[in-house]
């Protein structure tokens, strides 16, 4: 008897758990963020055309990607992350993303973070500001042709990718390792490179660090 109580003590819980997930998965359907953003894994991207088609990124691994933290707060207040419209190399990122109210980007945020990637294991990247990150970064690859990134007095880098200002408090660490050790499994068609086989795995770990430090 006693074990049984435990059993449904534990199922309680997993019920309890997955509530407030249920409850945001309505809301992001009925919002109809589901016409710019899919988030059934994996990857659905076969060709540009589709690439171009979409109208926003995709999220079925947001919960590996995102922290919990600032996603809550940016769906309340969303700004422009990227520079460039979506699927754009010419076009201004005009913003006007929706809000939603709070209790609306909580339950929102506990649907998208249960949205997960087997690839991304916890606890692997420590943000640091690594010097051999940065070079590789800035220099080497070179990243900061395509993403903003903070400087000592101003930001620097290019527009035609997602802003890294601020990654620091947006992404996952260990996320960003995961991307860069294996960047077909979470976007197959994009025009950022694959480093695989260009870097080594230690030194993807240095850029990981070094791009979880900025703020």
């Amino acid at each position: 008897m006693k074990q049984l109580t435990k059993v449904l003590l534990g199922t309680g819980l997993l019920v309890l758990a997955a509530a407030p997930a249920h409850a945001g998965e309505k809301i992001f359907a009925a919002k109809k963020c589901d016409g710019c953003h899919y988030t059934q894994g994996p990857a659905r991207e076969k060709s540009i055309a589709d690439q171009l088609a979409k109208k926003g990124p995709e999220l079925w691994y947001a919960g590996s990607k995102f922290q919990k933290k600032w996603l809550q707060a940016w769906l309340q207040d969303p700004k422009p992350i990227r520079s460039l419209k979506y699927n754009s190399l010419t076009a201004d990122n005009p913003g006007g993303h929706p809000k939603l109210a709070a209790a609306n980007a909580k339950a929102v945020t506990d649907f998208l973070m249960t949205l997960t990637s087997k690839s991304v294991k916890a606890g692997v990247i420590k943000p640091k500001k690594n010097p051999k990150g940065r070079l590789i970064f800035v220099k080497k690859m070179p990243c900061s042709g395509c993403h903003a990134f903070p400087g000592k007095k101003k930001f620097k880098g290019g527009r035609s990718g997602p802003s890294l200002v601020g990654a620091g408090k947006r992404l996952n660490p260990d996320w960003i390792f995961a991307y860069l050790k294996d960047t077909n499994e979470f976007k197959p068609v994009r025009a950022m490179p694959v480093f695989k086989g260009l870097l080594r795995e230690k030194d993807m770990k240095k850029v990981a660090q070094y791009v979880a430090s900025f703020k």
